[in-house]
């Protein structure tokens, strides 16, 4: 996705004069011209109110309202830059967020106070959308012009987005106006986005994801928004009935969630006509057409834009896409750099050359990446060999050239020293009918390498079922003998990020949590039965008699 000569200001520009409806949340609508007038007002403020040769970045902690997309137009016209923060972040973890990223001014909201009480923020004046006083600031604006500040241009930085990683303090992925617009453009075209289309946003503002996939692809093509506050999957379905939405964006495991919600007769009543996201799985996402006859586009794009691997019409089920347009990728070994071999599959579609297949897709083309904000350490670890982008996930290509998704760089297992994919393994037990979510990881093995563990989470009123499951599992083709899950941890809910990802690195750092249901199957037995003390200590045994530690204190 190359950049644009446009900018994103000019897309808000656009929208001055026009009276549609623009944005809906809860009771309220703002036509587009109201938007655009309400993002004037902003950009003429946060002029007067960023200190002069500062760093023009503005911290945004808000829940999805509608100050948010208007503080993103804001910044636009002002050539400044938002950089998005996560309200799951506490104490000194924010307040790094926010000094790292240089903001001299933060708007929040009164129930995001609380976050801020005791943190050292020097310099940084504090906006508070719902108060008098925050009114009161912004009415000498109001009525300004959607003017474009002097020197903003394609290249001027407008999101300062923190991407999550299993390790180490988030890092701030810097995305210019021109991406944002290209990206918007690019997708408005993929999707044949009309101006009478309604995006639904439910994943968080504050995330690449929800602004990049789902509103800039609305701004380019003139589109209307609807706002949901947070996702709601016991909502999802009469939210977008109520603001007719036709399309939505996805991370995760939402769409599981939503897939859990009690079924209704009328589900496939309903106006969308397509999702856009990642990680649902080829199982979730024929069970989502087939109940509320809407198409899931699984894609694939890393977070600061070095790569893109698109969907066409003749991708085979499991696999993700080609490369997008203007991409190079290739899967390569990290160890030695070279390209890993074609993906050779047994009858049933089960990876057998996964220990020389896997490894970590790189981008050899034009990558669109901008860098990382003050971090050179982080920067060089994507850029390396002649400028390539290195993604950290793991991939798998078939023979024809489609890529397949295989978890993220630290989801690896390997199992009698054959690399197994995670999201493959995911993707085979979502089909257990009483799994509402459900994430793989390794455990250490007892001798070397490791073991795979799965944590599930039951749909409403199924429990876990262990000779069942076990059945369920003899019954699955492409289930490998080493894929089979060594330990089962059940859970009432599946552990999950602000935008829905599963924590895998506090499940792995749990391993043999004590809290709740652990049911393991012992080597060379197909049956599930409960970890009891006694049983953990035996296993413990044998992690102690090879020098390796087990993976938490007996239950």
């Amino acid at each position: 996705m190359g950049l644009t000569t446009r900018t994103f200001a000019e897309l808000v520009q656009e929208r001055w004069g026009d009276h549609r409806p623009g944005l809906a949340y809860e009771d309220q609508v703002l036509s587009h011209h109201q938007l655009a007038s309400g993002a004037a007002a902003r950009a003429a403020l946060l002029a007067d109110l960023l200190p002069r040769g500062a760093e023009p970045h503005v911290g945004v902690l808000l829940d999805n309202t509608p100050e948010f997309p208007q503080w993103l137009s804001a910044a636009a016209l002002a050539g400044a830059a938002v950089a998005g923060l996560n309200p799951t972040r506490r104490g000194a973890e924010l307040a790094r967020d926010i000094t790292h990223t240089e903001c001299r001014v933060l708007v929040t909201e009164r129930a995001r106070l609380p976050l801020l009480e005791g943190l050292k923020l020097p310099g940084v004046r504090v906006l508070v959308t719902d108060t008098g006083a925050y009114a009161e600031l912004l009415a000498p604006y109001e009525g300004a012009q959607p003017v474009i500040a002097v020197g903003v241009g394609p290249g001027t930085r407008m999101l300062l987005y923190f991407t999550s990683g299993s390790t180490g303090a988030p890092k701030a992925a810097i995305c210019t106006q021109g991406r944002l617009a290209a990206a918007g453009q690019s997708l408005a075209s993929h999707f044949g986005v009309r101006a009478d289309d309604v995006h639904y946003i439910c994943m968080p503002l504050f995330h690449g994801n929800a602004v990049i996939a789902d509103w800039a692809p609305a701004m380019a093509a003139g589109a209307g928004v609807a706002l949901a506050r947070r996702f709601s999957a016991s909502r999802f379905l009469d939210d977008v009935r109520r603001y007719r939405a036709t399309y939505f964006t996805y991370v995760g495991r939402a769409v599981q969630y939503i897939l859990a919600t009690d079924e209704r007769p009328d589900d496939r009543d309903n106006p969308l006509r397509v999702g856009f996201g990642t990680e649902a799985g080829a199982v979730d996402a024929a069970r989502f057409e087939e109940r509320f006859g809407v198409r899931l586009v699984e894609g694939y794009g890393s977070s600061e834009g070095g790569a893109a691997v698109q969907r066409t019409a003749d991708t085979p089920p499991g696999a993700i896409g080609r490369a997008a347009p203007g991409d190079d990728l290739v899967v390569l070994d990290p160890g030695t750099g070279a390209e890993c071999p074609p993906a050779v599959f047994d009858p049933g579609g089960r990876l057998i050359n996964g220990d020389a297949a896997i490894g970590e897709l790189v981008n050899r083309g034009r990558s669109s990446f901008e860098g990382y904000w003050r971090n050179d350490a982080a920067y060089a670890e994507r850029i390396r060999r002649d400028g390539w982008y290195w993604t950290g996930d793991l991939f798998y290509r078939d023979p024809a050239g489609f890529l397949y998704f295989a978890g993220r760089g630290d989801d690896k297992i390997r199992v009698d020293s054959e690399n197994l994919a995670p999201a493959m393994i995911e993707n085979i037990l979502a089909r257990w009918p009483d799994a509402a979510a459900v994430a793989v990881y390794g455990v250490p093995d007892p001798v070397s390498g490791d073991q795979v563990m799965a944590t599930l989470a039951p749909r409403a009123g199924a429990g876990f079922d262990p000779l069942a499951f076990g059945e369920f599992l003899l019954t699955q083709d492409d289930l490998g003998t080493k894929m089979a899950p060594r330990f089962v941890r059940v859970v009432d809910r599946m552990p999950v990020t602000a935008t829905n990802k599963v924590r895998r690195g506090e499940l792995r750092r749990e391993g043999f949590w004590s809290g709740g249901e652990l049911w393991w199957r012992p080597p060379g037995e197909a049956t599930y039965r409960r970890l009891t003390p006694d049983a953990y200590e035996a296993l413990a045994g044998r992690y102690r008699e090879q020098g390796r530690a087990a993976p938490l204190p007996a239950p």
